[in-house]
């Protein structure tokens, strides 16, 4: 992939390129976790769906068989995305694609370790301390695992253990 890309544009533009992906990534999971993840169904079949989803996860976060999205899911999308990502900006897409996968597997890592593991360092406990707010304190609130920053952004953070909402 990164040859691909790279035999298109300069070592600095592809750098630019993936770190763009990443961030998009970050940005994407933020979206889907809040109106996909946490969508309110009114039929059966939708309830279903979103449980088998997501909320299958929120009934036991700390099964680990239930932290990482199936291969059988994430394989098709990331393909989609992909060949979205390379329509969309031609051989940049491979690039943009690049950075997005890499966010996604740090994503993954990080949401898996965050309820199985201690981890450790101001920032591992933070992006702990962040996501197990939304299992624990409030489903509402706390979206982002990895891009804690959009919580801030979209106002959906919480402060402190009690508060429902940053302000």
């Amino acid at each position: 992939m990164t040859t691909v890309a790279s035999a298109h544009m300069g070592w600095q533009r592809l750098g630019i390129a993936t770190l763009f992906g990443v961030i998009l990534w970050t940005l994407a999971e933020y979206m889907m976790h809040r109106f996909l993840f946490h969508l309110k169904m009114k039929s059966a079949y939708g309830r279903r769906l979103i449980f088998l989803l997501h909320e299958n996860h929120h009934a036991d976060p700390a099964d680990p068989l239930r932290g990482i999205m199936p291969l059988t899911v994430s394989l098709p999308l990331g393909a989609a995305f992909w060949g979205l990502a390379v329509l969309a900006l031609g051989p940049l897409g491979h690039a943009v694609f690049l950075g997005f996968g890499a966010g996604y597997v740090m994503y993954d890592t990080v949401h898996w370790a965050c309820h199985q593991l201690p981890m450790r360092g101001a920032v591992a406990r933070r992006l702990k301390l962040h996501h197990l707010r939304h299992h624990y304190a409030e489903q509402d609130a706390n979206y982002a695992t990895t891009g804690i920053f959009w919580d801030r952004v979209f106002g959906t953070g919480m402060r402190r253990r009690h508060d429902r909402r940053a302000d």
